[in-house]
């Protein structure tokens, strides 16, 4: 069951591109998988990046350990041929109940029986999932933080479905690409960083969209008054808005018209966070 040693990975994204690297960086022979060429090309660009930032940032990455990792890992377009002789496959997909559900249909038939499913969903249930995949008894989360090679926790939540083995096998493979795992004990959406995390980063825009204060002067309160080294915009930043939008735009009422404040003030205007260069915040080079 600990057997892991093939990993693909569903979705080049911010996070799903970092899961990516951090497993190939462990050693781990990688299949990252994505819908386009163009997002395949925009995963070839944030994987350059990623060696950039390891040998900056992870003291072990110099002496080409890094240039190394993105060498095990090899990008398709094709789903059957991601998945075809997978261990583990890791969903990184949007965060769209129906775009999951879909895309665990077409898994059920494609991967080997074998193949344990591991859906990264930031607040999503397992259970909303496991009876689209085929194999509920080998079917969980593992959900990771943005960052991962700083940020290094994993949680993992299975269903009642789930095999206590299967479960076990992914508290061991968290460990062996570097994570430190925190087992759920219960099924909660948005296991406990994002219980945490999504009520406080829905506060603060709250105060934007509401015009109570500027989203730069909530950071420098929060900043200021907690030590925090970031604060809520520099997170959604750092998160990438496309996320945050997909999760509100699915809530109630005040919620879709928190996402509907951020799609007309950033998202169409191709702000999306640090990875297209600006966000709340503006990470271009200065002329």
């Amino acid at each position: 069951m600990s057997d892991i040693t093939k990993v693909a990975v569903l979705g080049t994204g911010v996070l799903g591109s970092q899961i990516a690297f951090q497993t190939a960086y462990s050693g781990f022979d990688v299949t990252a998988y994505d819908i386009s060429e163009d997002a395949l090309e925009q995963a070839r660009e944030r994987f350059a990046i990623l060696v950039e930032t390891y040998v900056k940032e992870v003291p072990d990455a110099s002496g080409g350990k890094a240039s190394e990792a993105r060498g095990r890992i090899v990008l398709v377009g094709d789903l059957g041929a991601a998945v075809a002789d997978a261990d583990l496959v890791i969903e990184a997909a949007p965060e769209v109940l129906e775009i999951k559900q879909a895309l665990y249909e077409k898994l059920a038939s494609l991967a080997p029986d074998r193949t344990i499913f591991a859906t990264n969903s930031s607040t999503l249930l397992p259970s909303d999932l496991k009876a689209f995949t085929g194999r509920p008894d080998r079917f969980l989360a593992l959900h990771f933080a943005n960052s991962i090679w700083k940020f290094n926790t994993a949680e993992v939540m299975g269903t009642d479905d789930t095999d206590p083995a299967v479960f076990d096998a992914l508290i061991a493979f968290a460990s062996a690409i570097g994570m430190v795992p925190i087992p759920m004990r219960k099924e909660k959406a948005g296991y406990v960083l994002n219980s945490l995390l999504v009520p406080f980063l829905n506060a603060a825009a709250d105060l934007a969209a509401g015009g109570y204060a500027d989203p730069h002067d909530v950071d420098k309160v929060w900043q200021i008054a907690t030590g925090a080294p970031l604060g809520p915009f520099q997170i959604y930043d750092m998160i990438g808005l496309n996320t945050p939008y997909n999760i509100l735009s699915h809530g109630d009422e005040h919620a879709r018209s928190l996402a509907a404040w951020l799609k007309e003030n950033y998202i169409d205007k191709g702000k999306l966070g640090i990875a297209s260069g600006e966000g709340f915040y503006s990470y271009k080079p200065a002329d």
